[in-house]
């Protein structure tokens, strides 16, 4: 069965909502700037994804960023991956390899796992990542956490009922003073 991978960008008090600002070594705009530690924690987690699951809000938003990002290590990966974006109304602008998808998450998700494939990556996408997590549907938690207190914006726990016990894989420390932290549910 796949493997439904979630990455998010956090600050050091769990906000996800402005994850550029969270690493202080880019401009706080547009991709955030990684140290080689975390840059290659992502580039080995995203080598084991042949599919993303995206909301609608991320794929306008990355359809425009992403195929103009020449250069950027995130931009290889995503560009050409198969992209689930689920959404109501059409997709308003073309991407490779995207594909709207309006059947109810959970089904969705609860029948691609069990297709052949690798993991299924869900990068961003705030409102479907609590969603997954509240349907118990995320298999790996990996969180990018920046060394900034930022206390605006969206959390990503927030909403679920009961407390969840999860099992630590790795907890790495950059050299910029960041964490990469591996969870998985509690077995």
């Amino acid at each position: 069965m796949r493997k439904v991978v979630l990455f998010m960008l956090s600050s050091l008090d769990g906000g996800v909502e402005h994850p550029a600002r969270y690493f202080p070594e880019g401009d706080g705009d547009g991709a955030p700037v990684f140290d080689p530690v975390t840059a290659g924690m992502e580039a080995h987690m995203t080598a084991s994804q042949d599919a993303v699951l995206m909301g609608r809000k991320t794929y306008d938003e990355w359809s425009y960023w992403w195929p103009r990002a020449e250069g950027e290590p995130f931009a290889e990966f995503i560009n050409p991956v198969r992209k689930y974006v689920f959404t109501s109304t059409p997709l308003a602008r073309e991407w490779t390899n995207a594909e709207p998808v309006a059947d109810p998450v959970p089904d969705f998700v609860r029948a691609l796992k069990e297709t052949p494939g690798a993991d299924i990556g869900v990068h961003g996408s705030i409102t479907l990542a609590q969603t997954l997590l509240h349907e118990e549907l995320v298999d790996e938690i990996n969180l990018a956490v920046g060394r900034v207190l930022f206390p605006e914006g969206r959390r990503l726990f927030t909403g679920l009922e009961g407390p969840r016990e999860l099992d630590l894989v790795r907890a790495i420390p950059t050299p910029t003073g960041s964490l990469w932290l591996t969870y998985r549910p509690h077995q």
